[in-house]
């Protein structure tokens, strides 16, 4: 279900589609629990790799990182 929502919201936020043509011949979604473990593994493992070899393939922009911005605070919860 994590890849699922990881694909949608960068559709959302960067409006360009991720192309699932592997994923989708599949025909198997996180709700299909009659589908046997090693259905599921194909499915995520054909997700991610069409994630990430659509993240590689867009000229995305270098979040860099300043050491002036970071701060000494650390959030925890009680």
């Amino acid at each position: 279900m994590l890849m699922i929502h990881i694909k949608k919201y960068y559709e959302t936020i960067t409006s360009h589609e991720i192309p699932t043509k592997r994923y989708n011949s599949l025909h198997i979604s996180p709700v299909h629990i009659h589908k046997n473990k090693k259905c599921h593994k194909d499915a995520i493992l054909a997700l991610g790799d069409e994630i990430v070899t659509h993240l590689q393939s867009t000229q995305m922009v270098p979040v860099g990182y300043a050491t002036e911005t970071a701060s000494e605070k650390v959030a925890a919860e009680h």
